[in-house]
């Protein structure tokens, strides 16, 4: 499992949440001023593409995080590659 992967997919997730909450609430509001206009079924439209795109995601994620749970945690080598006091060459 890359952890990188996992935290752009969190990220990625957050990103749908907002688009999903910012097009329900147009949803909501496009419903109020004019119900069943075409501003109305496109802002449905993009509700659900958001929604899918949001449950893709955390599908996805779940999966990653479910597949790396018996693994041992890798650690990354330290970037000091010469013991304190000597200098490079």
């Amino acid at each position: 499992m890359s952890l990188r992967a996992v935290r752009q997919l969190r990220r990625v997730r957050a990103f749908y949440a907002m688009g999903v909450l910012l097009w329900a609430a147009a949803a909501n509001w496009a419903g109020w001023e004019s119900p069943g206009s075409r501003r109305m079924w496109v802002s449905v439209l993009l509700l659900t593409v958001f929604s899918g795109l949001l449950l893709t995601a955390s599908v996805w994620l779940r999966r990653l995080e479910a597949a790396g749970a018996g693994r041992p945690v890798h650690h990354a080598a330290s970037r000091k590659a010469t013991a304190p006091g000597h200098a490079h060459a």
